[in-house]
């Protein structure tokens, strides 16, 4: 007589085909990652502490080292400044999705999340939105520092928000590319060091602190329509004035192409990485 014995099950794993049941289970994962890194911030205060300071650094150089050398149309430069500053802010921060990850799979985190039950997508969403949670904390700090320094926003509170909305968009999107960056690194260290010059030009040649017709006339191409100086000219509509629909269109179009591409490509890093 032979005894057959059951494989054990794991409480709480989704067993069903249905679609639903799945996106729920990623969802209730996602939101389970989310709240272990948030958990994880507020542990090491000095991270977010030090990703606040550096911008408030920024407003104050340009405001009022830079500031009077510098002459826009836009009247008054801190006008012009704060949505560079806002974009550079949430791009910057960005970058903490790379570092985050790949210090996670130094300490061999992710190896017992694969090892759980759970969706695929799910350490990797949680990641992108404890990321997205503290950039949206950090624009709030910055537009207070803003309006401190003289920052006056002119086309009323609904367009303002809408432009904050766009570049966070911007900046989840960007935070699936940093993804990528943060499984294929060997280290926390390394990730840091790959994604900083790939930063540095793409917030620098912009429009996020001179005008681009101030820049070399072989560079203000690449300047005009590179996708951050796209998002902080369509931000600057919003919260300013002046040709808005083109702009904002360019920056969602950047924003889903990022997504479509990127999310896609970070899964499957992280199905391969060994």
């Amino acid at each position: 007589m032979t005894t057959t014995i059951a494989a054990p099950t794991v409480s709480g794993a989704p067993h069903s085909d249905n679609v639903v049941v799945k996106l729920r289970w990623a969802l209730s994962d996602t939101l389970t990652i989310t709240k272990r890194n948030l958990l994880a911030i507020t542990r090491i205060p000095e991270q977010l502490f030090f990703s606040t300071v550096q911008p408030i650094m920024f407003v104050l150089l340009f405001r009022y080292v830079f500031g009077g050398a510098i002459h826009t149309s836009e009247g008054s430069y801190v006008n012009y400044l704060m949505p560079g500053i806002f974009v550079q802010t949430v791009v910057f921060g960005s970058v903490s999705t790379s570092i985050g990850l790949a210090e996670d799979l130094q300490k061999g985190l992710i190896e017992r999340f694969r090892a759980l039950p759970m969706a695929r997508s799910a350490v990797l969403a949680g990641r992108t939105t404890t990321d997205l949670i503290r950039n949206v904390f950090v624009v709030i700090i910055m537009t207070i520092v803003g309006f401190l320094v003289g920052f006056r926003p002119t086309t009323g509170v609904i367009p303002y928000i809408a432009g904050i909305l766009l570049i966070l968009a911007f900046a989840y999107a960007l935070s699936w590319g940093f993804a990528v960056i943060g499984l294929s690194a060997a280290n926390s260290e390394t990730a840091q060091v790959v994604s900083f010059p790939l930063v540095f030009p793409l917030t620098f040649i912009s429009s996020a602190f001179v005008p681009v017709d101030q820049m070399p006339g072989w560079l203000q191409g690449f300047a005009t329509y590179q996708p951050v100086s796209v998002t902080i000219t369509a931000c600057r509509a919003l919260m300013l004035g002046g040709s808005t629909a083109s702009w904002v269109i360019q920056s969602v179009a950047w924003t889903i192409g990022f997504l479509v591409v990127l999310v896609p490509l970070a899964v499957w890093r992280y199905r391969t990485r060994t």
